[in-house]
């Protein structure tokens, strides 16, 4: 769905307002994710506005079991599907040592499960990326995402198509080690990780994480995108 782009004022204005938040410890990247479920604010898990003109013609799911993947029904950006809070509970954190910024990642899955249900989490507002695998944190990046005129979705979205070479048909844009989110052309992939570039909806990550995100996860696995939404993780072990 999408190839960098500058970003306008919109975008950079938000960029400088969030950028102590880049500069989080392992305690910090540990808090900015997932939903308030989690919280207890039931309240905050409607799906979001619709930011697209597709017609509401799919249901939303019920809730997904912790031992089973979601459906792989496509959706567009205003029909994401409900999560089940037992899915969430995060065992531990990855510690990211200094600031965390634009092209970083760490992937370490030391003394993670070999086997488990994988949850990708992304937070628009923290501007960052996380793989859960049965509730242990195995990598996570910082990300760029949609611009103002084309925003990322927020929700949770199984991935319905996995490919490794793709280019966009839209804009005639590499997308390596893509993963379809809706049906509208959202999805994760690699990309230039840089302040002030954005996509259009899609969620960019550099391409070597890309690479390892692509070979963690399954069709079916579920990405939680929020904006600002956090988790307690007061209880995760932190290596």
């Amino acid at each position: 769905m999408s190839k960098d782009k500058q970003t306008g004022p919109g975008l950079a204005e938000r960029m400088r307002r969030i950028a102590p938040q880049l500069g989080i410890g392992a305690a910090g990247l540990g808090v900015v994710l997932l939903f308030a479920m989690v919280l207890g604010r039931g309240d905050d898990l409607a799906p979001a506005p619709s930011r697209a003109a597709e017609p509401d013609t799919a249901p939303v799911a019920s809730p997904v079991a912790t031992n089973q993947p979601a459906p792989l029904v496509e959706r567009s950006r205003d029909q994401p599907v409900a999560v089940d809070r037992d899915a969430l509970i995060v065992r531990r954190v990855l510690p990211i040592e200094g600031p965390f910024r634009h092209g970083d990642f760490v992937w370490n899955e030391e003394g993670a499960p070999a086997q488990g249900r994988v949850i990708v989490t992304v937070d628009l507002k923290a501007q960052t990326l996380s793989v859960f695998r049965a509730g242990y944190e195995i990598g996570a990046a910082v990300i760029v995402y949609g611009a103002t005129d084309k925003p990322s979705p927020v929700g949770a979205f199984p991935i319905t198509q996995k490919k490794a070479d793709h280019i966009s048909n839209l804009y005639d844009a590499p997308m390596p080690f893509m993963q379809r989110l809706t049906n509208d052309g959202v999805a994760i992939h690699g990309s230039d990780v840089k302040w002030g570039n954005a996509t259009h909806g899609c969620i960019g990550v550099p391409t070597p994480f890309a690479k390892k995100l692509f070979a963690a996860t399954k069709l079916g696995d579920l990405v939680v995108i929020t904006d600002g939404k956090m988790l307690d993780t007061s209880r995760a072990e932190r290596r």
